[in-house]
């Protein structure tokens, strides 16, 4: 969810600390991933808060420029064609896309933790799907 190694580094250990702070508050009957999973959540959006709040930008990775077979190169414009896509989604997308297929959480899971009905979950989910592709298209990919 934070894109960067570092930011997804701190906010999982303080995630684990609120986990500990918090622990009391745990309800048995509830899954423990899932409301772990809600906190490191919650901990990512206070993030991208903060980080709306800054006043300068960090500078972006150099990308490796050292040659490489063709299918490498191809698979990689793919894939950074594809996040481009994914970040230009409406966070309610993104954020229900990267619960489900990268996290690979349940559609029940993913229902808890955004707090939404199921059948929302799952209309989210085929509206994001076919936002995804079209923004994939548009941006020059080929169809999958």
């Amino acid at each position: 969810m934070l894109m960067n190694d570092e930011d997804a580094g701190d906010a999982a250990q303080e995630t684990l600390v609120k986990v500990l702070r918090n622990l009391d508050r745990y309800d048995p009957d509830r899954s423990f991933s899932t409301w772990v999973f809600g906190i490191a959540r919650n901990t990512c959006i206070d993030e991208h808060r903060r980080r709306r709040r800054r006043a300068w930008d960090e500078p972006g990775e150099i990308p490796d420029t050292s040659a490489s077979p063709l299918q490498d190169a191809a698979r990689s414009q793919r894939a950074e064609l594809l996040e481009h896509s994914l970040m230009a989604l409406p966070p309610m997308y993104r954020e229900i896309l990267v619960l489900y297929h990268f996290e690979h959480r349940k559609y029940t899971e993913i229902a808890e933790i955004l707090e939404l009905p199921l059948g929302t979950v799952m209309n989210r989910i085929f509206r994001a799907r076919k936002k995804l592709r079209t923004l994939y298209e548009e941006n020059g990919g080929d169809q999958p």
